[in-house]
């Protein structure tokens, strides 16, 4: 599988859209994922990516020690090491495909200061 590295500009933002919760390996969820190098717990966050004055949601698997203290949803945060990952496959003859993302760590940012949309302009008639 190719992993692509994943690269924002200065002005993206990422905010802590659902606290982190352990991932599993079954739909059963009796089966916590593990990381295959180090056999650590595995752990999905979402988070919303802004740029360019829209906002994407994205689920990131993180290790457990890349989850620092203090998380809280709506937090500013920076993904770690963000890896993208394209997968495919065939279920019940349909097939599925995305991406998985996967960061080494989060590190929680200071809250950027609020900014405010322009003022909408006239159209000349």
């Amino acid at each position: 599988m190719a992993r692509i590295r994943v690269g924002f500009t200065s002005t993206t933002r990422h905010m802590l859209g659902v606290l982190p919760t352990p991932k599993f390996t079954d739909m059963e969820k009796t089966q916590l994922a593990t990381d295959r190098e180090t056999g650590e717990p595995l752990y999905t966050v979402t988070v919303f990516v802004m740029e360019d004055g829209a906002a994407e949601a994205i689920k990131v698997t993180i290790p457990k020690s890349g989850l620092p203290n203090g998380l809280n949803v709506g937090a500013f945060v920076r993904p770690l090491d963000l890896f993208a990952t394209p997968w495919a496959r065939v279920f019940n003859g349909q097939l599925q495909d995305g991406i998985a993302y996967r960061a080494s760590g989060l590190e929680v940012l200071a809250m950027p200061a609020p900014q405010v949309a322009d003022e909408p302009t006239e159209i000349a008639a």
